[in-house]
Order: structure tokens, then C-alpha cells, then sequence
């Protein structure tokens, strides 16, 4: 039974890194959005989309904690309450990736997109180049997504 309990405390490690990331990201670029809209009300739809971008890396811990939940054997209910504590121990590795980076992830990206939001500001017609910047952080959190979902499939 000590298995399942670290396959599920893999569950709730990348659920809950990977939201909390999210949560200060989000709220990081939040409080740059609702400068610009304080100001110029017509900005926006364009300061809400850069806010909105940290919020992914929830989506993805969120995701990861499905599969290994399905994996598990909580979803369909056939859980293998015999699982060995190596097994459990090889589900909370697997899903250390999609939390870890994306609680960093997520918070870097707030801070990108806040400054994004300062560029919107200033200059509205630059909304294209100013999404670049925090679509670069995504990439690290994509990347560790894939990671987490190879690993926990190959177990």
C-alpha cells in the first residue's frame, strides 16, 4: 500500500506546484493589467490574453495528475493497492518534472507577461512581438509536460 501513496503524492505534487505557479503568475500579471486598464479601458482584451498566459502550466499539472490518477487506477476504478513503494516512488518522478518547472515556470511567466503588458501599454501595436517574450517561457513548461506524460505512459 506504501506505493500508491507515493504515486499519489506524485499526483498531488504536480497538481498543486504546477497551480500555485500559476496562481502567482496569473496574479503577477494581474496587477500590471489592471494598471493599463485603469488607464485606458480599451486595452483590455490585449493585457487580459498576456495575463492569462501563466495559467497553462496549472492546465498542465492538472493534466498530468489525470493521467497518473487513470495509471494509478483511481479513475476506473482497479487500483493496485499492492503497488511496490518502487513503483509509487517511479510515479512521484515522473510527475516531479510538470511540478517543479512549472511552479517556476508560471512565476517567471507572470513576470514576462508583466512586463509584455508594460510594452502593450506604451505601445498597442506591438501586442504581436510583445507575446514572444512570455511564449518563451512556455516552451520550458511544455517541454517538461512532455517529460512528465513519456514518463508516467512508460510505467
Amino acid at each position: 500500500m506504501s506505493g500508491v501513496v507515493f504515486a499519489l503524492l506524485g499526483v498531488a505534487v504536480a497538481v498543486s506546484l504546477a497551480g500555485m505557479g500559476s496562481a502567482m503568475g496569473v496574479g503577477i500579471a494581474g496587477q500590471a493589467a489592471a494598471g493599463v486598464v485603469t488607464e485606458d479601458p480599451n486595452k483590455f482584451a490585449k493585457v487580459l490574453l498576456l495575463q492569462l498566459l501563466p495559467g497553462t502550466q496549472g492546465i498542465y499539472g492538472l493534466l498530468v495528475g489525470f493521467i497518473a490518477l487513470s495509471k494509478i487506477g483511481l479513475l476506473g476504478g482497479g487500483v493496485n493497492w499492492e503497488m511496490t513503494m518502487a513503483e509509487g516512488l517511479l510515479f512521484l518522478a515522473a510527475c516531479l518534472p510538470i511540478g517543479l518547472v512549472g511552479l517556476l515556470s508560471a512565476i517567471y511567466q507572470g513576470q514576462t507577461s508583466a512586463a509584455s503588458i508594460g510594452i502593450v501599454a506604451k505601445k498597442p501595436e506591438q501586442f504581436g512581438k510583445a507575446m514572444l517574450f512570455p511564449a518563451m517561457v512556455e516552451t520550458y513548461a511544455i517541454l517538461a509536460l512532455l517529460v512528465s506524460i513519456l514518463a508516467i505512459n512508460a510505467l
